[in-house]
């Protein structure tokens, strides 16, 4: 997540919607089915992950120009950074997670938008 900061150190922290999907529009399509393909591109695997999320298939891979395709990790930083890069190199359609899974997961209660959140628990690699 970009930040910035004020004068009295204030963070400010930026949604880019050109390069950024949020928690809550990734839920909602996930729900409709119309989820886009997931690419984790954190470098091993975490403790949480979201419902049918591949891992990042490496430098060589080139995503499907015909679908959507959102980058996430646990805060979204190394993500913002994949979808500047994918983007620069012709591909529009890859955004990242705004937030990572950090956001992802404080942002949907179950209590309010139900049981399914799409998020799995994992037990990490040691």
């Amino acid at each position: 997540m970009p930040t910035r900061f004020l004068e009295d150190s204030t963070p400010v922290v930026q949604f880019d919607p050109q390069l950024e999907v949020s928690p809550f529009v990734l839920f909602r399509r996930l729900k409709e089915g119309q989820g886009p393909l997931l690419i984790d591109v954190r470098p091993g695997p975490g403790t949480l992950t979201l419902a049918g999320a591949v891992p990042y298939p490496g430098p060589e891979w080139s995503p499907p120009a015909d679908r959507d395709v959102v980058l996430f990790d646990d805060d979204g930083t190394v993500a913002l950074d994949g979808a500047r890069h994918m983007q620069a190199a012709g591909w529009p359609r890859v955004k990242a997670l705004f937030g990572g899974l950090e956001l992802y997961e404080f942002s949907l209660d179950p209590q309010v938008v139900g049981e399914e959140t799409f998020l799995l628990r994992t037990a990490a690699k040691p």
